[in-house]
């Protein structure tokens, strides 16, 4: 196994920010830059997405200890931490196994529960393509369309295909993702009445699902200083619908702890 890729920016109190499924850390690029005038912000790409490293193992015990590493390589004892979706996941495992290293908690429009899933749908067709047959990316949108017609989505997938000499390359390891989905899709701590008592923030989107009432009670019994914001008009991807009021949420969370 090798470091985590990541990016760093600005100067300050150690920022970090996890992405989720299927993304990376040039997903939050613009967010860096802005909370880099405030923060040292160092985006991390996860195992088995973005220019880090491919293993065979995906779970949020071996994630959050990749990021506890990495941390102890930057000679950073403790940061603020920021997680979306899958990566609020791996922020909260972290937060529970390591408490030492986290000062302040962000969760971005997810809750510590399992939840159903149909990732298989989107998986499998891009398993299926020949990359070694592929010419052009257009060729891989246009093979993908039946079966992930939603174009935004396909789009956001295909970030993850990238021209390497003279092949393609998926950064995504989607064999092993596919093969340990259930793991991503339920939660990292086992133990049945764990608690987190560093102060906490949850950000979800009005319209998104995944933090509900009967999840906000979750939240609620098992972190000790936490609140949650909802921003209006915004789903799942609300630090990219909404980027100026989730940046401010960021910041005056932060600013107050």
């Amino acid at each position: 196994m090798t470091e985590l890729h990541y990016t760093s920016t600005g100067n300050g109190a150690p920022l970090v920010i996890l992405h989720g499924l299927f993304g990376s850390g040039k997903n939050w690029q613009s967010h860096a830059r802005f909370l880099g005038t405030m923060f040292r912000v160092i985006v991390v790409d996860l195992r088995n997405h973005g220019q880090s490293f491919h293993a065979d193992s995906m779970n949020y015990t071996v994630m959050a200890e990749d990021v506890a590493l990495l941390l102890n390589h930057l000679e950073v004892s403790s940061c603020n931490l920021l997680g979306h979706s899958m990566g609020g996941k791996v922020a909260m495992v972290l937060a529970h196994s390591y408490p030492a290293l986290v000062s302040n908690l962000i969760i971005a429009d997810i809750a510590p529960r399992a939840y159903a899933h149909h990732y298989d749908d989107l998986i499998d067709p891009i398993l299926s393509i020949a990359l070694d047959s592929i010419e052009t990316r257009a060729q891989v949108d246009q093979i993908l369309r039946p079966d992930i017609v939603e174009d935004q989505l396909r789009a956001f997938l295909l970030l993850n295909l990238v021209r390497e000499q003279d092949h393609w390359r998926w950064r995504v390891n989607w064999a092993v993702i596919k093969r340990d989905i259930e793991y991503l899709t339920g939660f990292g701590i086992d133990a049945e009445n764990w608690q987190i008592d560093i102060p906490a923030l949850f950000i979800r989107g009005e319209k998104s699902d995944y933090v509900d009432e009967s999840a906000v009670d979750v939240i609620h019994s098992h972190f000790g200083s936490v609140s949650i914001e909802t921003i209006a008009g915004a789903g799942h991807w609300l630090h990219a619908e909404n980027p100026e009021q989730f940046d401010q949420l960021v910041v005056d969370f932060l600013s107050a702890n």
